[in-house]
């Protein structure tokens, strides 16, 4: 099942005080990136963000949830009123992660 505009729209607005989110769609979902980094997606109408050490303990009875079959393990995030918390988790889950490596050229 694919996710709809609208639940993306409500998950942008929700992440609006985070400086630096940006989206792709890709086969019916959509990649959620903060500052060019993959933090999370949202699948099936669930946002999903990278289980990294922050966001383990911003979210530490947060289930466990494969976007597709055959993918890692995200962690799913309920709640999404709180704007203020959601700035800080996304924050410090793009702080958690490498930068991203540029595209080889050919």
């Amino acid at each position: 099942m694919a996710s709809g505009k609208e639940y993306l729209d409500f998950v942008l607005d929700q992440l609006s005080l985070a400086d630096g989110i940006t989206y792709k769609p890709m086969m019916g979902e959509y990649i959620i990136y903060c500052r060019g980094k993959i933090i999370g997606g949202i699948y099936d109408d669930r946002f999903l963000i990278k289980p990294t050490k922050s966001a383990k303990r911003l979210l530490p009875d947060a289930p466990y949830e494969r976007p597709y079959e055959g993918a890692k393990e995200m962690l799913l995030a309920e709640e999404l009123d709180d704007r203020a918390f959601l700035k800080e988790l996304i924050e410090a889950v793009e702080r958690d992660l490498p930068v991203p490596k540029g595209k080889k050229r050919v």
